[in-house]
């Protein structure tokens, strides 16, 4: 079983940043692809941003493109979401995703493991 642990959500003005923190544990992290997904209040859980095992690989949501990066330090077991030019559509619980690192295939990675969910709020 894999826990995954997010931090580093807050309350941020539009045009700011803010960087997710995910740690993981319960199986070797570099046999993990990681991601992240979002779910505003009304709408469905979608994806936003993945990353390979090695971390070589990344694929990101058409909204977010060029605004948020993922990457990860296998040394500390840890993937982060840096997330800049906030804008207030991007308000919602963003959660950590984990599964098998050969099942990675960028959007479409299948994920297994799921955190608690790290509130972002912006603010307009």
């Amino acid at each position: 079983q894999v826990q995954l642990v997010e931090s580093g959500g807050g309350l941020v003005q539009a045009g700011g940043s803010l960087r997710l923190s995910c740690a993981a544990s319960g199986r070797t992290f570099t046999n993990l692809a990681m991601g992240w997904f979002r779910q505003a209040p009304g709408k469905e859980r979608e994806f936003v941003a993945a990353i390979s095992g090695s971390g070589i690989s990344t694929a990101f949501a058409d909204s977010v493109k060029g605004r948020f990066a993922i990457s990860r330090d296998n040394a500390k077991n840890t993937v982060y979401l840096q997330m800049n030019n906030l804008k207030p559509e991007d308000t919602a619980v963003y959660y950590c995703a984990a599964g098998r690192a050969d099942y990675y295939s960028g959007v479409n990675t299948r994920f297994q493991y799921w955190g608690q969910g790290t509130q972002v709020t912006v603010s307009s």
